[in-house]
């Protein structure tokens, strides 16, 4: 008869609780995310389609740049850290689905027993065991909702997982690239410097005989020395690149990348990588660090549930059970008694009840304006990179003509030097318009492979799942 009151007492705190909780429900705050553009502006009109973009480098053909990836992917400790995290996540997700399970416990006791006021030594030994159950009524969804938290979070870790792989691609092809671009600058300065030496002599020849003024030889010797400090700069900022290589390839300064390195650019780099054309906007939820924003953004609405559930009562059930005792019959006579009823009552803290949540709230909102932000800058970097190519293939034809002249000027100001017709100076002029001609037409070439890499990452290519490294993988 008195177990009662408290019963209808607590029916009645649970129905005002779900009262609170419709009311609180009602204002969710509603996911509003910004509408991508059917088409790109600067999209290419007339190149192959692809449904996928799967390892994109390969299409150059360059057996040393499909080595130099592949290395950098197997060995760089930063993709072996991004796995850790993964781990990490999948641990915590595997706790947040353990919690909706029932949790035992047990243990084991032996006592010895001896009578002190008996000139008898014998003793007594007794054993006894304990088994436990206990588990939480999940009855308002709180736990289940941390496990989809933590279920989101884990697939946003193996998206960040992917990021850090498409990223380490593409800073692998770029620094590559720059590698190659420096070598080939190296030897055309050599090339460059070596004609000048000839020049250099061929003046000083004519300065002896008396047929060139001083002025004119000390210019041909300026013009030597001036080339030899261009070459000793590009010489160090190959040195600072192979430096930067051997680091993505976790080796140390000074490694030999003989193997990793490419003496010149590819030729026709304008032509010989497929863009797909007409392709839609959405591509960019393959985007990894999207992905990676979008499931967080879930997860911080879904906090937004999890702050107002833990106002509400969570009920915990303990159960017993007793060998070495007479517990076992005490909860067959009065299980009522022996199971404990546990009832929290958070949700009477009405100032918290309106705090919490609101920040929380506020803390989703903060969410959607920062996945508006990436996903546009996304858009940007696609549009940006879509306009930079147009542009670099523009500029590789016109430093493509602007070469033919110089080496025709070049040419024929040699023939008119030697034959007397102008002077020493237009023959040098034309020696360093011809050789800043081709310095531009390789940068030109460097610029516009460094474009495709940064346009496929802004796509989000797709990349082959990368295998996650066990922990003891670490570098």
């Amino acid at each position: 008869m008195n177990a009662r009151p408290p019963v209808a007492a607590l029916l009645a705190l649970l129905l005002s609780a779900c009262a609170q909780q419709a009311e609180l429900t009602r204002t969710a705050p509603e996911t509003i995310l910004p509408e991508t553009p059917t088409h790109w502006q600067h999209a290419p009109e007339s190149v192959a389609a692809h449904d996928a973009l799967p390892e994109w480098w390969r299409q150059y053909q360059h057996e040393g740049l499909n080595r130099t990836v592949d290395a950098v992917l197997h060995a760089n400790s930063r993709l072996t850290r991004a796995a850790l995290q993964v781990q990490a996540a999948a641990l915590r997700a595997e706790t947040a689905r353990a919690d909706l399970l029932p949790t035992a416990s047990g243990s084991l006791n032996a006592r010895t027993e001896r009578a002190l006021d008996s000139s008898d030594a014998s003793s007594q030994r007794s054993y006894g065991s304990n088994l436990g159950i206990s588990w939480e009524l999940d009855l308002w969804g709180k736990l289940r909702a941390q496990r989809d938290m933590a279920e989101w979070e884990l697939d946003a870790s193996r998206a960040d997982h992917n990021a850090v792989y498409a990223s380490l691609a593409t800073e692998t092809i770029r620094q590559y690239w720059q590698l190659a671009a420096l070598n080939q600058r190296v030897a055309t300065g050599e090339r460059s410097l070596e004609y000048a030496r000839n020049t250099a002599e061929l003046a000083e020849t004519q300065h002896r005989a008396g047929a060139l003024s001083g002025l004119d030889f000390a210019r041909a010797q300026r013009s030597v020395q001036t080339q030899e400090a261009a070459l000793v700069a590009l010489r160090q900022q190959r040195t600072e690149a192979q430096h930067a290589l051997a680091q993505l390839l976790d080796q140390p300064p000074g490694a030999d990348l003989s193997t990793f390195e490419s003496d010149t650019l590819p030729k026709g780099v304008e032509t010989n990588l497929s863009i797909p054309a007409d392709l839609p906007a959405d591509v960019l939820a393959r985007r990894p660090d999207l992905t990676a924003s979008r499931l967080r953004l879930q997860a911080t609405l879904r906090n937004v549930d999890i702050v107002r559930l833990s106002f509400l009562p969570a009920i915990n059930l303990t159960g017993a059970l007793g060998t070495g005792s007479a517990a076992l019959a005490e909860i067959l006579s009065n299980p009522v008694a022996a199971l404990g009823l546990g009832l929290s009552l958070p949700f009477l803290n009405f100032g918290e009840l309106q705090r919490k949540p609101a920040i929380a709230e506020n803390e989703f909102r903060q969410a959607v304006t920062q996945y508006r932000q990436d996903l546009l800058g996304a858009l940007s970097e696609v549009e940006n990179a879509l306009s930079a190519l147009a542009t670099q293939r523009e500029a590789i034809a016109r430093q493509s003509e602007l070469l033919r002249l110089a080496q025709q000027i070049e040419s024929q100001s040699e023939v008119r030097y030697r034959a007397g017709a102008s002077r020493l100076q237009d023959w040098l002029d034309a020696q360093e318009n011809r050789r800043q001609a081709e310095l531009s037409l390789l940068d030109a070439r460097l610029a516009l492979l460094q474009q495709q890499a940064t346009l496929f990452q802004s796509l989000g290519a797709v990349l082959p799942e990368p295998e996650t490294p066990a922990p003891d993988a670490a570098h």
